[in-house]
């Protein structure tokens, strides 16, 4: 079982952000004095702080030259409540991405703008214009709330689906940053217009409830240093799945009554889906239902999850300072209580909800006011322009000619609406016109419903390819099904370039964790719906093997499932030993006698029996954490499995050796059967 916990906090020193975070006079310097300098970068100390004025450092590793200086740009993120993307605020995003960017908008994951290639000496520009054009980025990243999520429907005949727009907005106000540096560095100190703030919000955040606020701070509920990691929050309504809720660090669920209105918010917490490669005490977690509110209570109870978090949080390993692994720490029912203490009152008990279901509100729908919404499918979030296909081109002209608003979805796509139905034909033309598709059912369904992080060539993060790869890994996943007769069979496949989870990959029926370069971490048994972690079945996959990798896998699906039963629940069900044991006999009896080719790519491989730790009551079911490996060396392709104990002695004789473990192997196979003889 994975042990979360690193030894007493107490015991050690704070990690090197939370310095850098503390000296900086409120995310100030050193920003505020580099923005002015002729240089191409930041420091390391301003890059820190730069994340949460929304914008990473990044260098585009496809122009590195040895020698060089790196080709240094920065990406910039837009925050937007709900995904709420006012029409001047669309388009000023789209002049800026051919002014000063790579002429490409991204959806993110979190219901936000990306803008990428942009220069430091037009950083303050790009980010001016975004804020006077009704945006922001402030807190879009860094340690601090990020973007709250909220599904993107916009039912107008569905008070529960507007309580969740309204809260989300009214969340992010609440646990907005308030230092004045935002304005300073990158408007001159000019704060621009926005609309009035909420009352109850702003009497809110000033409230103290047993501690929750920090006294004569610039920052009254985050102080000097912030939270110790990024904090994420969403809204949803019951059975509406489309936020991802089990991933969130806190989920409220819109409550109403009988006539629709608002009573209050469930409450989940806890969720997060980052880890790193190697590192056990690390994993993806699923949210715990922590409690109710009512909806005088709700800005309270946030601040006192928030503040339980700022004051317990890991500050010493920031690989161990999210929410998730203070609550795995604790258990439920301490996190509970402390949260109560700050709350100044017992949390009521969680009120029952409908199984939740996800939705990705694609195509022409009506609003339940008379007026239309579409929702358009972007292809891993990417608005561009390529050859006939004028996506970027074809909304730009819709948001100019009909001035309507827009909602990012979870799932990187695009909503337009509160559009006339008069508006609908010349709406379609347009998008006809361009290339592009919103009949979502002529859209291949693994592209559909399949998402992939930006990684290469920008992400700093990235071990490998991940928006450039998935195109073709789902075509060669849909020819594969296609030849196994399976043609009808679609599910949640997610891709990422390294292990920190941006697409969300370990709640897909399939997932890809970028391990190495052009291979993967394997990851099944994810719900359709997103309502289970998935687990790791295969440590590294190299992009070569895919189908023979797959193949037996989909071949099991196909004889063993039941009756209306999706790939990932099928999965879970026959658990990852059944599936070993079926593609090692698959394999025997065809890939063994097939000849090897360098389509082949001569794979040797050693798993162990077991690919995730024990898990157990005590885990929660929620911990995962990787126990097997495999490895590509040789001139052909054969599968053997070891028990866990064999694989663990394997691997220490091999590293005492300085010997590759499939050597190792192969030599006592070959002493063993020499000795039979």
């Amino acid at each position: 079982m994975v042990k979360s916990a690193p030894p007493a906090i107490t015991n050690r020193k704070p990690s090197k952000v939370e310095g850098i975070k503390e000296n900086s006079n409120f995310l100030r310097e050193p920003v505020a004095t580099e923005i002015l300098q002729n240089t191409t970068h930041f420091s390391e100390d301003a890059v820190q702080l730069l994340k949460f004025h929304g914008s990473y450092q990044q260098d585009n590793r496809d122009n590195r030259v040895k020698g060089q200086e790196k080709d240094y740009q920065f990406m910039l993120r837009t925050k937007n409540p709900g995904g709420l993307v006012p029409p001047q605020l669309y388009l000023a995003l789209d002049k800026l991405a051919d002014e000063y960017g790579n002429h490409t908008l991204r959806v993110t994951t979190r219901q936000g703008f990306q803008l990428h290639g942009i220069l430091k000496q037009n950083l303050k520009t790009a980010i001016a214009t975004i804020v006077k054009n009704l945006g922001s980025t402030l807190g879009a990243c860094g340690d601090i709330n990020r973007n709250v999520m909220a599904p993107p429907a916009p039912f107008k005949n569905r008070p529960e689906y507007q309580y969740a727009w309204e809260y989300a907005q009214n969340i992010a106000d609440l646990l907005s940053g308030q230092t004045g540096a935002y304005y300073e560095i990158w408007l001159d100190g000019e704060k621009a217009i926005s609309a009035e703030e909420n009352p109850e919000v702003k009497a809110a955040r000033q409230r103290n409830g047993n501690g929750t606020i920090i006294h004569d701070s610039e920052e009254p509920i985050y102080g000097t240093h912030y939270m110790p990691r990024k904090f994420k929050i969403c809204v949803t309504v019951p059975g509406d799945n489309s936020v991802d809720l089990y991933s969130q660090d806190l989920t409220l669920v819109v409550i109403t009554n009988k006539k629709g209105k608002l009573e209050g918010f469930n409450i989940f917490a806890g969720g997060g889906l980052g880890r790193t490669h190697n590192k056990e005490e690390t994993f993806a977690r699923l949210a715990d239902q922590i409690g109710y509110v009512a909806k005088d209570d709700v800005y309270d109870a946030v601040k006192a999850i928030v503040a339980t978090q700022r004051d317990y949080g890991d500050r010493t390993d920031r690989r161990h300072a999210r929410l998730k692994y203070l609550i795995n720490d604790w258990g439920v029912d301490k996190f509970r209580a402390k949260v109560e203490e700050y709350f100044g009152k017992p949390v009521a008990p969680f009120k029952p909800l409908p199984e939740f279901k996800y939705q990705d509100f694609l195509g022409w729908d009506e609003q339940g006011d008379g007026k239309l919404f579409l929702g358009i499918s972007i292809d891993n979030g990417r608005v561009k322009d390529e050859g006939a296909f004028q996506l970027k081109t074809a909304l730009r002209e819709i948001v100019e000619q009909f001035n309507l608003p827009i909602r990012l979805t979870p799932n990187h796509n695009l909503i337009f609406y509160d559009i006339a139905p008069d508006n609908k034909q010349v709406i379609q033309d347009i998008l006809d016109r361009h290339g592009v598709v919103s009949d979502p059912g002529k859209i291949e369904p693994l592209v559909r419903y399949a998402m992939a992080c930006p990684a290469l060539p920008t992400c700093g993060l990235a071990i490998t390819e991940s928006e450039r790869a998935i195109p073709g890994i789902l075509e060669r996943i849909r020819n594969l099904l296609d030849k196994l007769g399976l043609q009808n069979e679609h599910f949640v496949v997610r891709m990422t370039g390294c292990p920190n989870g941006c697409a969300r990959p370990y709640l897909a029926e399939l997932g890809f964790v970028g391990s190495a370069p052009e291979s993967y971490q394997l990851w099944l048994g994810g719900s359709p719906d997103q309502t289970r972690l998935a687990l790791p079945y295969m440590e590294r996959l190299h992009h070569n093997d895919l189908e023979t990798q797959l193949e037996p896998i989909f071949v099991y699906f196909k004889q063993s499932r039941k009756s209306g039963e999706s790939f990932g629940d099928f999965c879970d069900r026959v658990g990852f030993d059944a599936i070993r044991e079926f593609a090692a006999n698959y394999e025997s009896q065809t890939v063994a006698t097939a000849e090897t080719t360098d389509d082949a790519d001569g794979l040797v491989e050693t798993m162990a029996d077991s690919a995730i730790a024990q898990i157990t009551e005590d885990s929660g079911y929620q911990e995962v954490a990787i126990a097997n490996t495999t490895i590509a060396s040789g001139k052909a392709r054969r599968r053997v499995s070891l028990q866990d104990e064999i694989y663990i002695k394997v691997k220490e004789a091999a590293t005492r050796q300085g010997k590759p473990m499939t050597e190792l192997v192969n030599e006592a196979v070959k002493a063993y059967l020499e000795n039979l003889s």
